[in-house]
């Protein structure tokens, strides 16, 4: 393959912002297949990472196109493609829409609340966050959270016929595990969300108050998590499993209180996003043991 070729796939792959897509794709196919056995269902498994997929690697995309002014001014971001001019934004803006649009156009072909609830998620990611209140408020950060609760919300209630707590509990979980992702990082880098006059928590608040809403936005997500997988009827030793990584993630929210540093917050950073992969794919084996 010709070098240039490769180089504008590793660009457009880029604008997926790829861990954090499948990140929230493997929330989906969890939730789906704690509802039903995938072996008997694998086409609908395929169908929702499939459609999920697009989704929201789509509405990524998009997002990533309306922040390049606001990216060009970071250093974190600043070597994105879009800032840098390896894409142009009306090149991104097609390839957005055009992965958006399959997206929920699959959704919908699938069963109309599954498309419904996909779409919720475009619409409070790109237009009520990235749109509306990024620039404005640091609460933008909530919508973001509702954004990301939507697929594994979508998938159970594919999965189940209809909206049911355990899909509303899962979606709730990732809605209070969102700040303890986001606003670790905007502690991380709040210089850098202060140059480019992005609200955050940490330079309204302070960050001592911005560690007090991780550890009790923990706690949330955790209490939210248990009460779901005991609602699913998930074994004994599976829901062990949970309770013993969130009781590590506990314990690393509140040392972040007690003995702050870069080293802790970072350390709370990382293991946020292992600790909902983890969690999600103990949710989605509890159909078998």
């Amino acid at each position: 393959m010709n070098r240039s070729i490769k180089s504008k796939i590793v660009d457009y792959w880029q604008l997926i912002k790829s861990l954090q897509t499948f990140l929230l794709v493997i929330t989906g196919v969890s939730g789906f297949i704690s509802t039903i056995c995938p072996w008997f269902n694998f086409s609908s498994a395929i169908s929702v990472f499939g459609s999920l997929f697009f989704a929201v690697s789509g509405t990524t995309v998009l997002n990533m196109y309306w922040d390049r002014d606001i990216d060009a001014l970071m250093d974190r971001t600043c070597r994105r493609p879009l800032p840098d001019g390896r894409i142009k934004p009306q090149n991104a803006l097609i390839f957005g829409i055009s992965l958006t649009l399959v997206g929920l156009v699959w959704s919908f072909s699938m069963d109309l609340k599954y498309g419904l609830i996909v779409f919720a998620g475009f619409f409070f990611d790109f237009v009520v966050y990235t749109i509306w209140l990024k620039r404005k408020t640091e609460w933008a950060v909530i919508f973001g959270g509702v954004s990301g609760g939507m697929p594994v919300l979508a998938a159970r209630t594919y999965g189940e016929g209809e909206v049911e707590i355990a899909g509303i509990l899962m979606a709730l979980a990732i809605l209070f595990w969102i700040p303890t992702h986001i606003l670790t990082f905007s502690i991380r880098r709040k210089d850098e969300y202060k140059l480019a006059k992005i609200p955050t928590f940490p330079e309204k608040y302070g960050v001592k108050t911005t560690q007090l809403i991780i550890a009790f936005s923990s706690i949330f997500a955790v209490i939210a998590i248990l009460i779901a997988s005991y609602l699913i009827g998930m074994s004994l030793s599976l829901l062990n499993a949970i309770i013993v990584f969130s009781t590590i993630l506990l314990l690393f929210s509140f040392v972040s209180i007690f003995k702050p540093s870069d080293k802790s917050n970072f350390r709370l950073f990382k293991f946020a996003s292992i600790y909902m992969l983890i969690v999600m794919l103990i949710l989605a084996s509890s159909r078998y043991y």
